[in-house]
């Protein structure tokens, strides 16, 4: 029988020796001379204390999860602290579970050490700030190596993150022996300072695709307490789902969250028992997502297929235009946005016309919902 998990901080005892054991908070000095914005103060010691010494540590609960944007100054592509902190607070007041840090859509790979640190404390602030200090932070945390991932992780802990997201090593795929990957994510799991979650995407990661029978023996691991399958596999999904008797918006289960990775089958991962969805979609309709699984929690489901097939349409130009089309998409139709950062492209006039074209039906019922 899977062992409930409690979403809780790993003991502290159990951090791998060969690594500091508590990595004290590095100064924001160094990134604050990098980005000289008077205009956002932000004090690293109350994120990192936060964190740490909350008597009730923050845990996750069945819902829309929304993998941030990362919005940039145009002319300079340094991190937009004021733009960040107002999206945030947006989604929040949306009713969202939670948000990420640090995914595909906050361009984690376009990103230093410190500017993931930093786009993480200043995330955690803009929610404490407004009165959402219960709601979660997972940071997206995947790297090529074992060591620098548990750095990661721990990096996580001091900015304000209360869970893990973590990627599967890709580079050396060839290399790897069949042990190789569950290797990977416990000695992740042993060594980080916050609970983590599996996160399976094929298209990142050169095709590794980790089976539901990995998953679910990973999912006794005490600190591991959730994975994302943005695989789109709804069956692994269910089977994952029922193997660790997986947290519903109806039943806590075993705590364990079973999430799909994408907007566009929300109502299928319910359905099957899943936990809920960390959707990109989520940072231009946060509110027709969360929408849908309070349909399906009150039965109210054919109200919840017709509204799902809506969210899968604008998804469907979320995952054609990728960040580059949402952040068009953004700058559209609520003002801000910006670009992605080179060597992503900038879109052209023609190109904004036509990715607003693909959302323009979701974010007019998304106004609707306000």
């Amino acid at each position: 029988m899977t062992p409930r998990h409690s979403n809780n901080p790993s003991p502290r005892g159990t951090f791998h020796q060969d690594l500091p054991l508590h990595p004290a908070p590095r100064s924001l000095s160094v990134v604050e001379s990098i980005y000289s914005q008077s205009q956002y103060s932000i004090s690293s010691d109350s994120t990192a204390a936060s964190s740490i010494d909350d008597a009730h540590p923050r845990s996750l609960r069945a819902g829309v999860y929304v993998p941030t944007v990362t919005f940039f100054q145009a002319d300079t592509e340094d991190l937009d602290l004021e733009t960040i902190n107002k999206h945030a607070i947006r989604l929040a007041q949306a009713g969202v579970a939670g948000l990420t840090t640090q995914g595909s859509n906050g361009e984690a790979v376009h990103l230093t050490h410190q500017e993931r640190k930093l786009v993480t404390k200043v995330t955690r602030n803009a929610l404490d700030n407004a009165g959402f200090h219960h709601l979660p932070i997972i940071v997206g945390c995947g790297s090529q190596s074992t060591r620098e991932t548990i750095e990661l992780c721990r990096e996580a802990m001091t900015s304000g993150g209360d869970f893990a997201l973590v990627l599967p090593p890709s580079y050396y795929k060839a290399m790897y022996k069949p042990e190789s990957l569950v290797e990977f994510f416990e000695e992740v799991a042993d060594a980080s300072p916050i609970p983590i979650m599996i996160y399976n995407y094929p298209g990142a990661v050169a095709g590794i695709d980790i089976d539901s029978d990995v998953i679910t023996k990973l999912a006794k691991h005490p600190n591991i307490v959730g994975c994302k399958l943005t695989c789109g596999n709804t069956g692994k999904l269910g089977r994952i789902a029922s193997s660790v008797d997986a947290a519903t918006p109806s039943e806590d289960g075993s705590g364990f969250m079973c999430m799909g990775g994408s907007a566009d089958f929300t109502l299928q991962t319910l359905v099957v028992g899943g936990s809920g969805i960390i959707c990109g979609l989520g940072n231009i309709a946060p509110r027709a997502c969360v929408k849908i699984i309070d349909l399906y929690k009150a039965g109210r489901t054919d109200e919840a297929k017709k509204l799902q097939a809506v969210v899968a349409r604008g998804d469907w130009a979320a995952i054609s235009g990728g960040i580059v089309g949402t952040k068009s998409a953004l700058e559209t139709f609520y003002g801000y946005g910006g670009f992605a950062r080179k060597p992503l492209p900038r879109p052209n006039e023609k190109d904004a016309i036509k990715y607003a074209s693909g959302f323009r039906e979701l974010v007019e019922l998304e106004k609707t919902l306000s």
